[in-house]
């Protein structure tokens, strides 16, 4: 065989393995493209589900609204909401974030549920987290911004009874324990623990065996969101899209509307990479109700409110 002839044979395989190559490339972009597709079709139907609108105005952005093209920092108020039967639908969990895509950080802030604050559109002090058994999120978030000074974007309640069918669907979370608990028959060691939705439940639901009170439950509580959000952005769980927008659209209930959230996909991806966690101190005390009975309430000071208030407007970057 000429020298020629060998470097045509070559050419012709260099050809034949550019087609194959080129065919299975094609195979695979069109296969992607089709679970792209089924990915976005299910999301979109999950979001038409959860879209719940609010006809309000925050206060604090009346003559300034929000853009997310532009990059703003934005807060949402997140609802934990135990609606089990006879139970009347208070938000047990509230916890606001702020994010701000400029320094790539979420600042996550839990409001103990007995703070005792003003209910904006009832004129009187109340635990903060019966706003939303007297007036659902739109008075929940009214009041949570009066009390933090900031503006409330968004909401997003969600179902604790449903958790557990959410944290199934992205599959086991892991959080690292530092109490060794028992709680509705089920045992909660020191360490690193893997759990299931119901697990996962029990362990953010447990409070009277803390010392630590209601603090001790909102850290368990933000343990299992966080697992939730990094368990849920792994490629992994794309395997399981249908469960999880099935699941998240039947326990979870926002004001953002699906091309809001493709806004936030689109610019403000890094934020999650910096998750900050918050804390507000409290006194409790018991104060007596128009009926005579003594209520416990936690009571902020003056200037730990302030401190709370001035860290989360930076963070929003508010000026006063």
């Amino acid at each position: 065989m000429t020298e020629i002839s060998r470097i045509e044979k070559k050419k012709k395989k260099s050809k034949k393995w550019l087609k194959i190559t080129g065919a299975v490339l094609l195979v695979l972009l069109l296969g992607l493209g089709a679970y792209a597709f089924s990915i976005w079709n299910s999301l979109s139907g999950a979001v038409d589900k959860m879209h719940t609108p609010l006809d309000r105005t925050s206060e604090k952005r009346a003559d300034n609204a929000l853009e997310l093209s532009k990059q703003e920092p934005f807060s949402v108020l997140l609802l934990g909401v135990d609606e089990r039967e006879g139970d009347k639908g208070r938000s047990d969990t509230m916890i606001t974030l702020a994010v701000n895509p400029n320094n790539k950080n979420i600042k996550m802030l839990s409001i103990p549920r007995d703070t005792r604050t003003e209910i904006i559109g009832k004129g009187f002090d109340d635990k903060i987290n019966h706003a939303f058994a007297f007036g659902g999120p739109k008075m929940a978030m009214d009041t949570v911004e009066n009390f933090l000074d900031i503006p409330i974007d968004y909401y997003i309640k969600i179902n604790m009874e449903g958790f557990k069918d959410i944290i199934d669907a992205v599959g086991d979370v892991t959080v690292e324990n530092d109490l060794d608990f028992n709680y509705e028959g089920v045992h909660f060691p020191k360490g690193t623990l893997t759990l299931n939705g119901e697990e996962a439940l029990k362990y953010s639901r447990m409070r009277y065996e803390d010392e630590r009170g209601d603090f001790g439950r909102q850290l368990r509580q933000r343990q299992i969101i966080e697992a939730i959000i990094k368990k849920g952005a792994s490629f992994s769980s794309l395997t399981r899209f249908g469960d999880i927008f099935g699941a998240l659209g039947n326990n979870i209930e926002t004001n953002l509307s699906f091309s809001e959230m493709m806004d936030i996909q689109k610019n403000y991806r890094e934020a999650a990479g910096s998750l900050e966690q918050m804390t507000i101190a409290s006194t409790g005390t018991k104060i007596k109700n128009s009926s005579g009975k003594n209520i416990y309430y936690g009571i902020v000071s003056d200037e730990e409110r302030k401190r709370v208030q001035n860290e989360m407007k930076t963070q929003l970057e508010i000026k006063d």
